[in-house]
């Protein structure tokens, strides 16, 4: 099951970026005392009571100031921007999420910001139909004292339900908050099973995913246009390849940080890498014509973070000059620029042309089998402990890692747990090294493998 996304919702200056570092347990987001900081989504992993969820941190709308032509204008409350950018921002955090955190500011009070966001909330919770909509959990920040605390009470206006007073600074309130938000989890049950191989089409806007799909499937089912950002959705298309059921996942394109428009299209990419979560192989789209970017590096890592199979595909192939070396040069490339990612396969098609298009669902279906490949453990064991023989680990303060045992946990991804002297000891170099080693004797193609080490407790005499 996919994990849960939880996005953080509110006006600026309330403490979104503040919370999302103290659930994320690390300082990710930027954190500034003048409002609007947080111009990007940031998205990070936490954890509580053996619960794992995605946490979403959002810009918040500020109701007094937006762009107009380039310079910044007052606006009053109910201005029709305002009332949009409040409305994009806050209902598809409501259509997207599992669970919303709307969070005010105890120092301020309730403001007309915090009652238009509350409006959306519920208004949005009352026309969703179909789908459960998530749950909508009040948060007062900034609630540092006592008489702070004492003033929580008049956020029951809001309509939203009892409000939680937090300190997202000091960490206070904090574990309530997720002892409820946990508990919506677990509500909301398990998702259907589905036995189809999931892959996820995912790229930069205007590299040709519609265009792909729509290939594949040899009908228009995706709108295909020039302009960039058109598919705003992810939209999950069921089809049978050589008697595999496969389900392909057309994405909205991921723009370059910074880039990315309030509203609507900040949350495209929101939907974007929850497609990734929830497929096992992502095809990585690549434009021919400007070559290997920077933002292509960027999801590339994203998909290694969420321990997804990856193929680079290539597209616009017909439409650069060619001689014999060009497809070996553009490989190197690849390869250089995705250095984190040695063992992927790497494609050349056109989606217009149909060019190699039919080498695209072998390759990935190819890859999903290596993904569920399991290595026995005396093979494993041979494996690890001749690397170790003929290439041992460098010492650290006089002590030296020592692998005793080890053994594959679980497949998709291929996981390997192994048992050392010191886990400490292990440097990232060495890991890579026996990562290697592993991939010498079974390729494990396009998959990522994750090797767990753990310390082996000392026997009591």
């Amino acid at each position: 099951m996919p994990k849960p996304i939880v996005a953080l919702v509110g006006r600026p200056n309330v403490g979104k970026s503040t919370l999302f570092n103290r659930l994320a347990e690390e300082r990710l987001a930027v954190v500034d005392a003048v409002p609007g900081t947080t111009r990007d989504r940031l998205m990070a992993e936490a954890e509580w009571a053996g619960v794992v969820f995605t946490i979403v941190d959002t810009g918040g709308i500020d109701p007094t100031q937006a762009s107009l032509g380039g310079s910044r204008q007052p606006l009053s409350v109910g201005s029709a921007q305002y009332i949009d950018q409040i409305r994009a921002q806050a209902e598809i955090a409501i259509q997207e999420a599992d669970a919303v955190l709307f969070i005010t500011d105890a120092e301020s009070g309730v403001t007309p910001a915090d009652q238009e966001v509350a409006q959306i909330l519920r208004r949005s919770q009352r026309e969703k139909e179909g789908k459960p909509w998530p749950p909508v959990i009040l948060l007062v920040n900034k609630a540092d004292n006592e008489a702070r605390r004492g003033q929580v009470f008049q956020f029951y206006e809001l309509g939203i339900g009892e409000p939680y007073p937090i300190s997202a600074l000091h960490g206070t309130g904090t574990g309530d908050l997720l002892d409820a938000l946990v508990e919506t989890f677990q509500e909301q049950g398990e998702e259907e099973e589905d036995d189809s191989v999931r892959i996820a089409i995912a790229g930069k806007p205007n590299v040709g995913k519609s265009s792909l799909l729509n290939r594949l499937l040899g009908e228009e089912r995706a709108i295909v246009s020039s302009i960039p950002g058109t598919t705003r959705d992810a939209i999950d298309t069921r089809l049978e390849y050589e008697g595999f059921p496969i389900t392909l996942i057309d994405t909205a394109g991921i723009r370059r940080r910074g880039r990315i428009e309030p509203g609507v299209e900040k949350y495209s990419v929101l939907r974007t890498m929850r497609a990734i979560e929830r497929a096992s192989v992502v095809l990585l789209l690549v434009d021919a014509t400007t070559g290997l970017t920077a933002q292509d590096a960027h999801i590339a890592g994203f998909i290694l973070d969420a321990w997804k199979s990856v193929v680079v595909v290539v597209n616009k192939w017909d439409a650069i000059p060619k001689d014999n070396t060009t497809m070996n040069t553009f490989t190197q490339k690849v390869r250089q620029e995705l250095n984190f990612l040695p063992y992927v396969p790497v494609l050349f098609i056109s989606a217009k042309t149909g060019q190699r298009v039919d080498q695209v669902l072998p390759m990935a279906l190819r890859v999903h089998e290596e993904r569920l490949v399991r290595l026995s453990t005396s093979q494993l064991n041979q494996i690890l402990h001749k690397a170790q023989d003929q290439h041992p680990s460098p010492t650290h303060a006089g002590r030296q890692l020592k692998i005793y045992y080890a053994t594959q946990v679980r497949s998709d991804p291929p996981t390997f747990l192994i048992y050392v002297n010191d886990p400490r000891l292990a440097h990232f170099s060495y890991l890579r090294y026996l990562e290697n080693r592993i991939r010498e004797t079974y390729g494990f193609l396009g998959t990522p493998i994750r090797l767990v080490l753990r310390a082996r407790q000392r026997r009591e005499k």
